[in-house]
Parts: C-alpha cells; structure tokens; sequence
C-alpha cells in the first residue's frame, strides 16, 4: 500500500497563497507596462524616445520576473537577479527622471520612481525580494 506523508511533515511548503499574488501583480504590471509601452511607442516614439524605451525595459523586466517567479521551483537565484535589476532600473529611471526631467516629457512606468503607478514599481522588488528571502530552497525542483 502506498501513503502519501502529508506534506507538513516532510518540511514542503503548501502555502503558496502569498507567492500566487506576487505572480498575479507581476503578471498585471507585465501587461500594463508592455501595453503602456507599445502604445508610446507606436503613437508618438520621437517625442519623448528616451522615455518610452525605458517603459519597454520595465516591461520586458516585468515579463522575465514573471516567468521566472511561475518556473522558478524552490530555487530563486534568477528571479533574485532579476528582481535587483529590476529595482536598479527603478532606481535610477527615477533618479534620471527628476534629475533630467527633459528625457522624459511624457510619463514612464518607472519614472518618478513609478509615481503613475502608485509606487508600486518602486514596492514590487522590495516585497518580492523579501519574500524570495523568506521561502525554503527545498524540493526536486531546487
């Protein structure tokens, strides 16, 4: 007869409520900041190129943090990397953005360091920094 132990007393994690809205966010910011991005660029890329470069960079970062949160298994050395970048980007997007105000005469996804965003730009990395920190490296997949 085969029993399946319980996974509580294996040590494997089975809450992954918290890790499923981490992806959910990502997920919504990879669409917002592409379809944000596409849309500056087809408009009206030589008014502001700079600027809507770097909303595409954000996207593309909120892409790759996606996929790498959904496939990462237990193990988050990527999506760790990934995460950093991300938050570099939004620091000094945002830093550029108040330093050179003329590179961005429309607004960005990490501009103002995600003002039009709610801050939440600036947050993400940070909490999904924290929470990597967090959670086991444990598991075939780790």
């Amino acid at each position: 007869m085969n029993v399946r132990t319980p996974a509580a007393s294996t040590g494997e994690r089975t809450g992954r409520g918290f890790e499923i809205v981490l992806i959910a966010v990502y997920a919504i910011f990879a669409l917002s900041a592409t379809a944000r991005s596409l849309v500056q660029i087809l408009r009206d890329f030589g008014y502001a190129p700079v600027a809507y470069s770097l909303s595409l960079l954000a996207a593309v970062t909120y892409i790759a943090v996606t996929i790498s949160l959904v496939g990462r298994g237990r193990s988050a050395a990527i999506t760790r990397a990934l995460c950093l970048i991300e938050l570099a980007g939004v620091l000094v997007v945002g830093t550029l953005s108040l330093v050179l105000p003329e590179l961005f005469p429309d607004g960005t996804v990490w501009g103002t360091y995600g003002l039009d965003y709610g801050m939440v730009p600036l947050l993400l990395p940070l909490v999904a920094l924290f929470y990597l920190s967090r959670t086991s490296v444990k598991g075939p997949r780790g």
